[in-house]
């Protein structure tokens, strides 16, 4: 999986596929997509139209958190197969946990879906640590990753320190504070330091932490090259200790599904 990849929440309908083909000519070889995105459709016309080998690419989709019967799940991925235009996905995530949900039956699931060489890793989103821990603990599901809200405002160090200790990276969504890092002038001013952007200090921020990736998401064409290109800022101890020192506290993806996070 490669560490930065390209985010397309919230690009529905005809506007998705002539930014994800610029995406992919500009280098991004991760996309990540989900059924309720709604924009599966576009996204594989763009990865149809790009003409980079399958092999080369790391495609994800998501199943919602109202189709997690098993049956549901297989239909998901089955429609998400079919509109992507691909024969399997690189990883297929639970989107969300379902307070109604049976745990160990979704992940005997989507681990059969991986047996039968639709997807070629499984992994979750959005649980709190105590669903993460009855997933890694008490079930043992091969996940290969954790999806969750992470930027410069919000602190996952709990959560990151226990999946390093299981060495399970964290795919940071929404890393820019859904564009809140892009006018903070404390990453401006590193930004300035570095002569670069508040947004590409947020995502470099990111990137220098082991066992991240970041999938921010971007419409212009400039701005996603610009992000690309936060890969190759480099991060001094002065700079992380003026990061630490931000309010951490400030979850901005919280819809009322959301399980209770400080559990």
């Amino acid at each position: 999986m490669p560490r930065l990849g390209f985010g397309t929440f919230r690009m529905a309908g005809n506007e998705c596929q002539p930014v994800v083909e610029s995406a992919l000519e500009l280098g991004y070889r991760h996309i990540d997509t989900a059924e309720m995105y709604q924009n599966e459709e576009a996204v594989g016309a763009a990865i149809a139209a790009s003409g980079i080998a399958r092999s080369a690419l790391h495609v994800t989709t998501k199943v919602w958190h109202d189709q997690l019967a098993p049956d549901a799940i297989e239909r998901s991925l089955e429609t998400s197969l079919r509109k992507l235009r691909l024969d399997f996905v690189d990883l297929y995530m639970v989107h969300w946990p379902s307070s109604s949900m049976d745990l160990p039956a979704v992940l005997e699931t989507i681990q059969g879906l991986r047996e039968a060489g639709l997807t070629r890793a499984i992994g979750v989103c959005n649980f709190n640590m105590q669903l993460l821990k009855v997933v890694l603990e008490d079930i043992g599901a091969p996940i290969a990753c954790h999806q969750v809200e992470y930027h410069p405002f919000l602190g996952q160090e709990a959560m990151l320190g226990y999946l390093r200790a299981q060495g399970i990276p964290l795919v940071a969504y929404a890393p820019l504070a859904q564009g809140r890092a892009a006018n903070d002038p404390v990453l401006a001013l590193i930004g300035e330091k570095h002569g670069v952007t508040a947004a590409q200090v947020a995502i470099a921020w990111l990137l220098d932490q082991p066992g991240v990736v970041a999938i921010p998401k971007a419409q212009r064409r400039e701005t996603q090259r610009a992000n690309l290109d936060a890969l190759n800022v480099r991060l001094d101890d002065a700079d992380r200790k003026a990061i630490a020192a931000l309010p951490k506290n400030q979850r901005f993806v919280n819809p009322p599904f959301a399980p209770q996070w400080d559990v």
